[in-house]
């Protein structure tokens, strides 16, 4: 497994900026307000997800939630509870269709680790992109491998339609796979790594990137494996709808 290319916390709009990409260690999310401490409360959340009643390939390997936020100054707000929605430009495989997810769990949107992160990854972004306000989806997914191998991106390699994407690695248990790989939307360049500590956070230039996640498969066959992971999209005029 390749290490992440970690990026100095002071340094997370420059890289963004250059190469699209920036990779915080655990140990850096102060810059976001956060510590890895305060939201290893949230890990329990995990363990409740229901099952993702859309995966068009016929998969039971996925587990998520969904929830909508507008970040504005120092003011983060719930939205009412909407479908998640794509294009069809952007995720070929489950754009086009509204999506209705369970809410995200109370005890998570009330918790102020997640009001903090939340609202550091804005401050991050209108750092890179502007100042204004950002409509925030979040995406708890639980990815398994009780039939055999789990896809985080079934979609494979993507973009997301917004401005920026955060993907927060919460836990591995008993898995092998499951590489982070990140390339230029209009080039040849690109990286692999694989996020292994809890709360390593992938920050994506969304316009300029295109992501994907390897398959997983259990350690032991036979034995259910699974990967945690937090999505959390920041998108600039509004929530993307049909």
């Amino acid at each position: 497994m390749f290490e992440p290319p970690w990026t100095d916390p002071a340094d997370v709009v420059g890289a963004l900026q250059r190469s699209g990409e920036a990779v915080l260690a655990p140990a850096s999310l102060g810059v976001l307000g956060v510590s890895a401490a305060e939201l290893d409360t949230l890990r329990p959340c995990w363990d409740d997800l229901p099952p993702d009643g859309y995966l068009r390939d016929g998969g039971r390997y996925r587990f998520r939630r969904h929830g909508c936020f507008v970040a504005d100054g120092n003011t983060l707000t719930a939205s009412p509870h909407r479908a998640h929605w794509q294009p069809v430009d952007y995720n070929a495989l489950h754009g086009g269709i509204q999506r209705w997810y369970v809410p995200l769990a109370q005890e998570m949107v009330a918790s102020p680790a997640w009001t903090a992160l939340l609202l550091g990854l804005a401050r991050v972004t209108s750092a890179f992109k502007g100042e204004q306000p950002w409509f925030i989806e979040a995406h708890p997914f639980r990815i398994d491998t009780s039939d055999g191998i789990g896809r985080p991106t079934p979609e494979g390699a993507h973009r997301d339609g917004v401005d920026l994407v955060a993907v927060l690695m919460v836990g591995r248990h008993q898995i092998k796979g499951g590489e982070s790989r990140v390339f230029e939307a209009h080039g040849p360049a690109g990286q692999r790594f694989t996020m292994t500590q809890p709360w390593t956070t992938l920050l994506l230039d969304d316009e300029r990137v295109i992501h994907e996640t390897t398959p997983i498969q259990p350690l032991e066959a036979g034995e259910r494996g699974w990967r945690d992971t937090l999505v959390i999209t920041l998108r600039s005029g509004g929530f993307q709808g049909p």
